[in-house]
């Protein structure tokens, strides 16, 4: 019987790249003055206009407080208003200023050539194919438990059997 290469965990090489990838972007965006932060939030107002904190937390992803540190250092920067809302004054409503709208061309720029380093040498059926097993190893951690066919590698199996 042949002696089969231990591969490494799929999470392990899965975690790697998304960290390097995610270095990587925020040194592009860090480039033209941005961080991914500041970058989901803009695209955010971008994308829908005017938008409360509490619309806009939930859109980039973070708690209403993560994100009012973000909004304060944004508005010192001239990037965004915040204003009451007249219906509902407990309410703020965050819009984007002429340097944000600046900021967001820039940053969006940033992110288009990150994007097309990115894919540099991945030919477009093999984007797809990447997205669909991204969107599958999403759902698997979903699940209460491995479907067949799935078993993890020889190594990681023997290891989650042995004995502390």
């Amino acid at each position: 019987m042949g002696v089969q290469p231990v591969r490494p965990p799929i999470g392990l090489q899965l975690a790697r790249a998304a960290r390097a990838v995610s270095r990587a972007f925020d040194d592009a965006l860090a480039e033209v003055g941005g961080s991914l932060p500041v970058w989901l939030v803009l695209l955010n107002l971008k994308a829908g206009g005017l938008a409360n904190q509490r619309e806009l937390a939930e859109a980039v992803g973070v708690t209403e407080a993560t994100l009012t540190h973000h909004l304060n250092a944004m508005d010192a920067q001239g990037l965004i208003t915040r204003s009451r809302d007249p219906v509902n004054r407990r309410v703020h409503v965050v819009a984007l200023t002429a340097a944000g709208e600046e900021a967001f061309l820039r940053l969006r720029d940033a992110a288009v050539a990150f994007d097309r380093r990115l894919r540099r040498d991945v030919s477009g059926p093999d984007v797809d194919v990447l997205s669909g097993v991204l969107e599958r190893l999403v759902a698997n951690v979903g699940e209460a438990h491995i479907g067949e066919g799935n078993d993890p590698p020889p190594a990681l199996h023997d290891a989650a059997k042995a004995k502390p």
